[in-house]
């Protein structure tokens, strides 16, 4: 496996007026032991970790925190295919886009997003519980074909 040291490439950061709607991963990833991509206030973290053969992590569990989380995040890990991201602020206005092919993982993490599946996709969501159906979103209008402005890998 090649390592990657920039970062920029590997780890974006989608942000509008300095709030982050999204942190995506590329399936190139990798650093040595662990890595944190969320700051600690987020209510759902997201880490990358490393270790060697023999590594051991101490058996644990998690203690009860009482916790208020306003906001569903989602964590999507794209297993196969490619999927089209389309990032909108909290006024449903439309920011950007990215692509995202097989391996990739992305966290969103406020504002609204909508998607295309570009190829045949299979995905893995993981967000927040309990499910309560669609009292927990608000569907809005998608941003016209048009008007898509796709990010490069390369910023």
């Amino acid at each position: 496996m090649a390592i990657h040291t920039d970062y920029r490439i590997m780890i974006r950061q989608i942000i509008n007026n300095q709030k982050l709607l999204g942190i995506i991963i590329k399936k190139d990833f990798y650093k040595e032991g662990i890595e944190f991509f969320t700051p600690n206030d987020l209510s759902q973290q997201l880490a990358f970790m490393s270790h060697h053969k023999g590594h051991e992590i101490v058996p644990h569990f998690h203690n009860p925190v009482p916790r208020t989380i306003n906001y569903t995040q989602e964590v999507l890990f794209i297993r196969k295919g490619k999927l089209r991201v389309d990032f909108y602020n909290d006024s449903q206005e439309y920011i950007e886009s990215l692509v995202l092919g097989e391996g990739d993982v992305i966290l969103l993490a406020s504002g609204g997003h909508g998607f295309e599946v570009l190829e045949d996709l299979e995905m893995f969501e993981v967000k927040q519980g309990p499910y309560i159906g669609e009292k927990c979103k608000t569907r809005f209008q998608s941003v016209p074909a048009a008007k898509i402005k796709i990010l490069s890998d390369n910023k």
